[in-house]
């Protein structure tokens, strides 16, 4: 079975983020057709430090699917991130291209204090 476009896209970004993150935690996206979702992840660890998603309480009644709540969640996490003590990550977009929803998402992390 081979690997569509998206994984394989996803494994070489990833990879590059593996060697040179230097041992930064991860701040990963995951995007779906309603919601977004971001999660910093200590990889060494194995541990999520801080997430946030347009299905939390706070964001819940408002749409999930646009830049405007991708800023919301960037914020949150980046509010979260710093809580737990990580102000320097490596951005991990997945197989998603850097625009829309995924860019919204990481400016507001960055306006929140989070460097990458």
């Amino acid at each position: 079975m081979s690997k569509s476009d998206f994984d394989k896209r996803k494994q070489r970004v990833r990879f590059k983020l593996r060697t040179a993150g230097g041992g930064r935690p991860r701040l990963s996206v995951f995007r779906s057709n309603r919601h977004i979702y971001a999660q910093v992840i200590d990889d060494r660890a194995g541990r999520t430090v801080a997430a946030a998603s347009t299905v939390e309480g706070g964001l819940r009644g408002q749409s999930g699917a646009d830049r405007a709540a991708a800023g919301r969640v960037g914020a949150l996490i980046a509010e979260r991130a710093l809580a737990a003590g990580h102000k320097e990550v490596v951005f991990d977009r997945g197989g998603y291209q850097y625009h829309g929803r995924v860019r919204a998402l990481a400016e507001a992390a960055r306006e929140g204090g989070l460097s990458f």
